[in-house]
């Protein structure tokens, strides 16, 4: 949707339907010194507010997890000391989660997506006039991730695979780790046990049955699912020139390792205590907890986070969605073919016009006409210079 700001320096002219002197004055504020008051994010460093303010919410979050593990085990009657790293590596994440995030709001592109989403999602008048638009989103966009199926349906399956083994897993070992659910048997040796949530019982089964399998292996079902989706986005990281080209090892690799690692440790620790009588299980039970709090802890700073981001990206969609339903479609100022909703493009100049970018202008055009106009100004301005 956007052009370069070398495109609108090269060519020397003001950006389409912009006013006279809109691309000196880009190249001045660019140039220049900030503005006084503003906030600077050069090389990338946060400004001290912003860091206060995610320090804060960091410490506020993990604080409130804290008491939530207290309260929802009974005052700590139902946790297992067993889990005490896990629980830990927890807190840390919900500290991380809560800076990174405030962290990434701040930025003014952020803020906006942040606003737009969440005031879409929990919009009323959203709601009356397309009330099965947001359960539809939600089911294809963040659960099924169906615009991955548009780039490689074996790039969908494998994303699916991870995604779903990650959600099973975390629905059993968060809850466990925090002490909220227990099993208890009642005769002390089985096979009868009872499952409760807040020292409540929901459920009684008999471990031998079905049920019984499916409540003490769903960790062994998620990492089936993650194992083979994390080795084929690893095995397509290898051999995939376009994936290669732009890897990164800490940002791409690590966390696909990651998942590995830990889905066969714990195949492994299941695989000791049936086959093996226990041989080598404190080692791998060791193992296993090193890779799951490594993993917690990377997830605020790595690749994972786009976890956290992907429901305002949701909310976005909604909001370009309710925009055609009401018809207010922008088409664009040369050629008259739609672009976008006219919200969306209205809030993507207003993001350009906060990141000071000095072409917002461009975001009236079509791809085919920005690459005409770039064309035309390329030929009038710079290689009428040439003899």
């Amino acid at each position: 949707m956007t052009e370069p700001p070398e495109a609108a320096g090269a060519a020397a002219q003001p950006a389409p339907g912009g006013p006279p002197g809109a691309v000196e004055g880009a190249v001045d504020g660019a140039g220049g010194p900030p503005p006084q008051g503003g906030s600077v994010r050069a090389g990338g460093l946060v400004p001290r507010s912003v860091t206060g303010r995610a320090t804060a919410a960091g410490v506020i979050v993990s604080l409130l997890l804290v008491v939530a593990i207290v309260l929802g085990s009974r005052f700590l009657e139902h946790f297992d000391s067993a889990l005490l790293p896990y629980a830990v590596a927890t807190v840390f994440l919900a500290f991380g989660v809560a800076y990174r995030y405030t962290v990434w709001v701040s930025g003014p592109g952020a803020k906006r997506l942040f606003k737009k989403g969440w005031g879409s999602l929990f919009s009323v008048d959203n709601f009356r006039r397309a009330p099965t638009a947001l359960p539809k989103m939600i089911a294809t966009y963040l659960g099924f991730q169906k615009f991955l199926g548009a780039r490689s349906h074996a790039r969908w399956a494998a994303h699916q695979l991870i995604f779903w083994g990650c959600v099973l897993a975390s629905l059993i070992t968060f809850p466990l780790t925090w002490g909220w659910f227990t099993f208890t048997s009642g005769t002390g040796s089985g096979p009868g046990y009872e499952m409760r949530v807040w020292g409540f019982k929901i459920i009684g089964f008999d471990s031998l049955d079905f049920l019984g399998w499916l409540m003490f292996h769903g960790l062994d079902i998620a990492a089936v699912l993650v194992i083979p989706g994390a080795s084929y986005f690893l095995w397509r990281r290898m051999k995939d020139r376009a994936a290669i080209t732009g890897q990164r090892f800490g940002y791409d690799l690590v966390p696909l390792i990651a998942l590995i690692v830990i889905s066969v440790t714990g195949l492994l620790l299941t695989f000791s205590s049936i086959f093996l009588h226990g041989g080598g299980y404190e080692f791998l039970a060791i193992l296993h907890m090193v890779a799951v709090v490594f993993t917690l802890i990377y997830i605020p700073f790595g690749k994972f986070f786009h976890i956290v981001q992907r429901p305002a990206a949701v909310g976005m969609q909604l909001f370009k969605y309710t925009g055609r339903q009401d018809e207010e479609v922008f088409s664009c100022r040369r050629c008259e073919e739609p672009i976008d909703t006219t919200p969306y493009v209205d809030n993507l100049r207003g993001t350009m016009r906060d990141l000071s970018l000095g072409f917002d202008e461009w975001a009236e055009y079509c791809p085919r006409c920005k690459r005409v106009l770039r064309g035309s100004a390329y030929l009038s301005q710079v290689k009428k210079g040439f003899k």
